[in-house]
């Protein structure tokens, strides 16, 4: 995404229903601050479960906060590595009504 290009609805409600948990900021800052890492270490360093780890991971994969790249440690072991991806998100309600144009979901009765 390319700075001042304009979030489309569903990307910009993605990204914060993604940001609206404390485990996915701490995930986000620790990556952040320590650079890529894998689930297993990521998982010792904020002190959560893999599985739980994992699922937080995903939502932010999903809204495009993270991207995740799977290597081959030197002693064969597939590691899926995680890193924060390059985004700038800012909320203005100019932002906010023209994201709103391109929502697809319809709101709900």
């Amino acid at each position: 995404m390319k700075e001042n290009e304009p979030l489309s609805g569903d990307r910009l409600l993605a990204m914060l229903a993604a940001l609206a948990s404390p485990h996915r900021l701490r995930i986000i800052a620790a990556l952040q601050a320590g650079g890529r890492n894998y689930i297993s270490q990521l998982a010792r360093e904020l002190g959560i479960s893999r599985p739980l780890l994992h699922l937080h991971l995903q939502k932010l994969e999903e809204a495009g906060l993270v991207t995740s790249r799977l290597e081959l440690s030197a002693d064969g072991k597939a590691l899926n590595y995680f890193e924060v991806s390059d985004f700038a998100l800012s909320l203005t309600p100019t932002a906010i009504a023209v994201a709103t144009r391109s929502l697809t979901s319809k709101p709900e009765s």
